[in-house]
């Protein structure tokens, strides 16, 4: 053999070797290439769209909700969407609807209640969603004021709630103290409040005491709280044919004593929403009443000692003080998305309904808790005795048990029947109208709205 042919060559046992070599890792790859395959392949999560209108620190809980739901399991991912203000965010999941792009949740404020249980064959009803899912889900488990709200005449949950606000009373302890008045006691009635108000004049404010969202507060929770229905129909709960009466002499006469109280700026009109809000903060106005979400802000924002109190009352009307009305959001499931996003969607509100996470939410929004296990869980934790003033909305929607005048309203378009009130208000806040014209006007112009809602929506 040549000296080429050796150094190349291979004898017949390492031939050998060779094939058995060959043989046994083609084994290992078969092997591991059938291990490989029989294995269960890891499950893609399923996304979940959340459209919401939280901006800022708001946004930012929200968006640690959703984290912190999607770390607690592998399943699902809550992927959260701030859309704008609450009519931008509805407004999107309309057009979104429309085109097949809809989310499976989507953030609505109390007062399109009625506009999206018309839409029938668009939403999924939460109490449906959760019995179709076998997830644990009952009304009786959160605060009266909140499932009152948001069931229909059944006691059927139709959205979830997430996030509930009403009413307070706050003011500024320093400026109490230099208008000679206690600081460590808030005015209870609406009398009180004007006495207190033009001391606070007297002693240099700018303005006694003003208000935010002027028809949420002056005019439908101000009902509420004494007793007082907003419309016929149970304020529209026992059909679409209501028909609105807030236009009444105790309501009548509030407005009348705030526009007689505005002329020395013992009250001073801030406009809408929570442009009043600053004026408190910055020291204009000695009392401000706004919603209970703003607690946090007031109390970050502030350079001054706040305290708290309920929403006044008149105390010769019969009944009161009643119970307020919540304000806020709930989150409302839309039809038509893959079926494996609803059972994500229930776990979501399962977990959103823990106590520790409600009460979590609670404390670090300053929303209400919006179950009772919330509620007395921050209680326990000691969050009320560090917090002043944190239990008083709690306190005070739970004070009695609702009314039918006292549950909450459920009206369509009543989004632009509260801009007609406003309108109203600003009309009587500027001497432009009489109080007693500007509410009969405000009811027209609601009415109205109330039949072209009614015309549109024949079947419901």
């Amino acid at each position: 053999m040549r000296a080429r042919d050796a150094k190349h060559s291979v004898s017949a046992p390492d031939r050998n070797g060779l094939a058995v070599n060959s043989v046994l890792r083609f084994l290992q790859l078969a092997v591991a290439a059938a291990v490989f395959m029989s294995a269960s392949p890891a499950r893609a999560l399923t996304d979940i769209a959340w459209w919401h209108a939280m901006s800022g620190e708001l946004g930012r809980q929200l968006e640690k909700l959703a984290a912190d739901f999607n770390a607690s399991q592998s399943e699902y991912r809550i992927v959260p969407s701030y859309k704008g203000n609450y009519t931008q965010t509805v407004n999107a999941a309309v057009f979104a609807f429309r085109s097949r792009s809809q989310p499976a949740i989507v953030q609505v404020n109390e007062i399109a209640t009625g506009t999206m249980m018309a839409a029938k064959g668009a939403i999924y009803p939460v109490f449906e969603l959760m019995r179709d899912q076998a997830e644990a889900f009952s009304p009786d488990a959160y605060l009266p004021a909140v499932n009152g709200y948001y069931a229909d005449v059944a006691g059927n949950m139709l959205s979830f709630p997430f996030n509930a606000s009403t009413p307070i009373l706050y003011y500024n302890k320093s400026m109490f103290r230099t208008a000679g008045l206690d600081p460590e006691t808030a005015p209870k009635t609406w009398p009180e409040v004007g006495a207190a108000a033009k001391r606070l004049r007297a002693s240099g404010a700018v303005c006694g005491f003003t208000t935010s969202w002027p028809s949420w507060i002056n005019v439908e929770n101000f009902s509420a709280f004494h007793n007082l229905p907003i419309s016929t129909r149970t304020n529209g709960f026992d059909g679409l044919d209501a028909v609105l009466t807030f236009n009444n002499p105790v309501v009548v006469r509030h407005i009348a004593q705030l526009v007689e109280w505005r002329t020395t700026k013992v009250f001073d009109y801030s406009g809408r929403a929570t442009s009043a809000e600053p004026r408190f903060q910055n020291g204009e106005c000695a009392i401000f009443i706004g919603s209970s979400a703003t607690r946090a802000d007031i109390k970050a924002n502030s350079k001054f000692e706040v305290g708290y109190g309920m929403l006044p009352y008149w105390p010769d009307v019969e009944g009161a003080p009643q119970n307020t009305m919540i304000g806020g959001a709930t989150l409302w499931v839309l039809r038509d998305r893959p079926r494996a996003e609803y059972k994500g969607v229930a776990k979501f509100f399962s977990y959103l309904s823990k106590p520790a996470v409600q009460a979590a939410w609670h404390q670090n929004t300053g929303y209400l808790p919006v179950t009772r296990a919330a509620f007395d869980l921050s209680r326990a934790q000691g969050f009320y005795d560090r917090n002043s003033g944190a239990a008083i909305s709690i306190e005070q929607v739970i004070l009695k048990p609702p009314t039918e005048n006292s549950r909450g309203i459920r009206l369509g378009s009543f989004v632009l029947i509260r801009d007609a009130i406003d309108d109203e208000l600003e009309q009587a806040f500027s001497g432009k109208k009489s109080a007693q014209a500007a509410l009969d006007s405000a009811v027209e112009r609601g009415n109205r709205l109330l039949r072209q809602f009614e015309r549109a929506n024949p079947d419901r």
